[in-house]
């Protein structure tokens, strides 16, 4: 079965307009139609750099008590808790992944290459 939904706990926490921290949260894999959706939307075409804040609204399912999340919560992360996020779903999402699990044929031993740099990893 697919997994589609991730919990995740972010590196800072959102703070709430009460005080309260939020750390812990859930991320679901991307559609197309998010990616659509996003790109349409006026503020992405104003701003190209919009197009992440618009994609993690999307796909952030909830960050602690908050739910749903929307562009102007993401726009409230700690720079480093939104770096996090993005690196998480481009992880999810298999952006650009050319890490591949292999054997050795002599010895049998596992490791990873990364095809692009065409070099052993781990």
């Amino acid at each position: 079965m697919l997994q589609t939904e991730f919990e995740f706990t972010l590196p800072c926490g959102l703070v709430d307009d009460q005080g309260t921290l939020h750390r812990n949260g859930v991320m679901r894999l991307s559609t197309a139609l998010d990616e659509m959706e996003a790109m349409r939307d006026p503020r992405v075409r104003a701003n190209d750099a919009y197009l992440s804040i618009l994609l993690l609204s999307r796909v952030l399912m909830r960050i602690g008590e908050i739910a749903p999340v929307d562009a102007n919560t993401v726009e409230c992360l700690f720079s480093a808790d939104f770096v996090y996020l993005q690196e998480m779903f481009v992880r999810l999402n298999d952006v650009g992944s050319n890490v591949v699990e292999t054997e050795c044929p002599t010895c049998g031993s596992h490791f990873a290459i990364d095809l692009a740099a065409q070099t052993a990893v781990g």
